[in-house]
């Protein structure tokens, strides 16, 4: 026997209990507790100076080692589009996208991190997307606009 559940709110947390006869053994029962959290995507902004070296977190605030564990991509958007930039599997080298425009000037470096190498003002206003997917349907998000200024 299964529940399933649509259309998932956080109202729905809370225990489930599964209770069914049997002759001549009497009620079988079995409880779970469900807790739905809510995942929101986070959003930073980074200002960099035209032709440097812009390297992007994926996550500000989380442990390097938890996000090593699963796979990731880093996605850019801007003037409507959106592409891959760079996969990575768990011990497994990155691919990189090569027909991204920034193909060349990207590395993924130490902790994931998003490095573009130099900024031209053209990355101004684009936004870098790390997405880390820890089971198919939980995803975190996180996403920085690029603020590119010149001297």
């Amino acid at each position: 026997w299964a529940l399933h559940l649509k259309n998932i709110t956080i109202s729905l947390s809370g225990q489930y209990e599964c209770s069914f006869v049997t002759y001549p053994y009497g009620t079988k029962a079995a409880k779970i507790q469900l807790i739905i959290k809510v995942e929101e995507e986070q959003y930073y902004v980074k200002e960099v100076r035209l032709n440097q070296t812009l390297e992007i977190p994926c996550f500000e605030h989380t442990a390097s080692e938890n996000v090593s564990n699963y796979p990731l991509k880093w996605l850019v958007s801007g003037n409507g589009r959106k592409e891959e930039l760079v996969t990575k599997e768990p011990s497994c080298p990155a691919v990189y996208r090569n027909s991204s425009v920034l193909y060349g000037r990207i590395h993924l470096g130490l902790n994931h991190t998003l490095q573009i190498v130099p900024t031209k003002i053209m990355d101004d206003g684009r936004v870098f997307s790390c997405h880390v997917v820890y089971h198919p349907e939980r995803v975190q998000k996180s996403s920085t606009t690029v603020r590119v200024f010149g001297k």
